[in-house]
């Protein structure tokens, strides 16, 4: 399966775990695909920027510059879409308002712990709104790879990169399996076609249970 496809896959997935009226925070990389796979459910997208009512990409004739999201890229407004300054959209976030986010990750540890910022030794930006949305959303998922480009497993008994919050995390979606963090220990709930819990153990450095 190519890279492509491997992000198709987990986006869709992941876009099965929103619910119609979710307000939801998408982060940068594979999360902006998810509203391709919404299937007709009234999700309310929410960016830090200030807009809550993200539509899709624009088309070049659709092109506003000052409608980005929280990655600087281009985005639409939905019919009913509301902005407002960004410091409201942090208070939306901060105070709970925010049903889920989305976001991808380096380093999942198995009691929920999300690593998602920074590599050592690596330039860096910093960490954004990422450590906002983790600790004030009511949900967070995790959408990402099962391994890093290294062929090094992402979830870990505990992360060694510096951390974006604790226990935080309550389901991670790959193009393996998708996981659930239950009482401080990852949980395998769904296997993705044509994967076995072989396939997975051999994939996963931390230690999980399985409902299935």
């Amino acid at each position: 399966m190519n890279p492509s496809d491997i992000k198709n896959l987990i986006a869709r997935r992941a876009a099965a775990e929103l619910h119609d009226g979710d307000v939801v925070n998408l982060g940068i990389g594979i999360p902006t695909l998810i509203p391709t796979f919404l299937d007709g459910r009234r999700v309310h997208l929410h960016s830090e920027s200030g807009l809550l009512g993200v539509g899709p990409p624009p088309s070049p004739d659709e092109f506003d510059p000052d409608l980005v999201d929280a990655g600087r890229q281009p985005v639409t407004a939905a019919p009913g879409a509301s902005c407002f300054s960004s410091t409201d959209a942090f208070a939306m976030i901060r105070g709970g308002h925010v049903d889920a986010t989305v976001l991808g990750a380096l380093q999942i540890s198995r009691r929920g712990d999300l690593a998602s910022w920074m590599v050592p030794g690596r330039d860096v930006l910093g960490v954004g709104g990422a450590m906002d949305l983790a600790i004030g959303a009511r949900k967070v998922i995790v959408a990402t790879t099962h391994r890093d480009s290294a062929g090094r497993s992402k979830l870990v008994p505990q992360c060694t990169y510096p951390l974006t919050a604790e226990a935080v995390v309550d389901t991670v979606v790959t193009e393996l399996a998708v996981l659930d963090v239950r009482d401080g220990q990852l949980v395998l709930r769904e296997l993705q076609p044509g994967v076995t819990k072989d396939h997975v153990a051999a994939a996963t450095e931390a230690p999980f249970d399985s409902a299935i």
